[in-house]
């Protein structure tokens, strides 16, 4: 039943009837432009440091979902462009391969594909609360070489599911517990409805390295159960949350305040490198793309890797048409 609804999931989001109805925020944000920006625009570094590695763009190729033989072969070309374009992979959740003792097209061939960038281990909050511990995150990290492990927070899908986990008291305490034991960092993810400041500083206070906002203005997971609903009052329930949670752009800013020394992914409706240039200046130090890519994640690693670099090159030229050698400097170009 869990492969047939991330199944789905996927079928939904491919389709274009999973976006929501909210606006990320960056369309309120302008640059000024530099007309003289003394600068060599091919000598602009966009390189950083993630989980311990070189990255040559802040750019994370955010978690995705679908059944296990589809995944596969996602997650295949996912990883093959990544390592090409040395960036970052976050995986979708690995519960049907832990839960299953196998793994479910998750396995060392990831690693193997990928070896030298930093790969994400994932699975859903709400399986603290329902047996999943230090053992089935170790799992989770070992199955797939992993460099860290996303947590991910999905109230809202849980709620207007029909098949949803909605009692998540005492989650807190167990992430905490986590954080405390696991061998990698431990990253803590929305999936579409944003994290405020002052639940990002109760997660860093807990032992959270990485805070990834994904707010309101891209996949609206109310939106996407709302299509596979069983009835119409089922429908009903979840479509009237389609807009709901805290926009991208205000997220970012809001966790950066609260959370000054935390790393910070800023997704949730990144559309291009334009808008992951504006993530940056509000205080991201990666941004996330999934459903952005997830087309091109079906057909090769040349189509993700072609996508990937419009976006740097966009970022590059936000860069030199704000007059900033590197991403330091972006933080600090000028609004209007």
């Amino acid at each position: 039943m869990l492969s047939d609804r991330k199944n789905q999931h996927l079928d939904v989001v491919l389709a274009g009837r999973g976006v929501s109805g909210a606006r990320t925020g960056f369309d309120d944000i302008v640059f000024e432009h530099a007309a003289l920006p003394e600068l060599d625009m091919d000598a602009i570094e966009l390189s950083t440091h993630f989980l311990g590695k070189r990255i040559n763009a802040p750019f994370l190729v955010s978690s995705m979902t679908g059944g296990p033989q589809r995944a596969e072969a996602i997650n295949r070309h996912l990883a093959e462009a990544c390592q090409a374009l040395r960036l970052p992979l976050a995986i979708g959740s690995q519960r049907i391969a832990i839960e299953n003792g196998d793994s479910a097209g998750l396995g060392r061939e990831l690693r193997r594909l990928a070896p030298n960038v930093p790969i994400l281990a994932n699975f859903g909050a709400a399986q603290l609360n329902l047996g999943f511990g230090v053992v089935e995150a170790e799992r989770a990290v070992e199955m797939i070489g992993a460099d860290a492990l996303i947590i991910h927070l999905n109230p809202l899908q849980e709620a207007v599911q029909p098949e949803g986990n909605r009692d998540w008291r005492g989650l807190l305490g167990r992430i905490e517990a986590l954080a405390g034991a696991l061998s990698v960092p431990i990253v803590v993810k929305e999936v579409g409805a944003g994290i405020s400041g002052a639940v990002a500083r109760r997660l860093v206070d807990a032992g959270v390295q990485v805070i990834d906002v994904a707010g309101a203005g891209g996949t609206s997971w109310a939106r996407v159960e709302a299509e596979r609903a069983h009835n119409s009052t089922q429908a009903a329930i979840a479509r009237g949350f389609v807009d709901w949670g805290i926009p991208t752009a205000r997220a970012i800013s809001a966790v950066r305040e609260q959370c000054p020394d935390a790393v910070i992914i800023g997704s949730g409706g990144i559309r291009d490198g334009i808008d992951a240039a504006k993530a940056i200046r509000l205080g991201a130090d990666l941004v996330g793309q999934a459903a952005g890519v997830l087309e091109a994640a079906t057909q090769s690693a040349e189509a993700v890797a072609e996508h990937f670099a419009v976006a740097i090159t966009q970022l590059r030229i936000a860069c030199f048409c704000t007059g900033s050698a590197d991403l330091r400097a972006l933080r600090g170009a000028k609004l209007l």
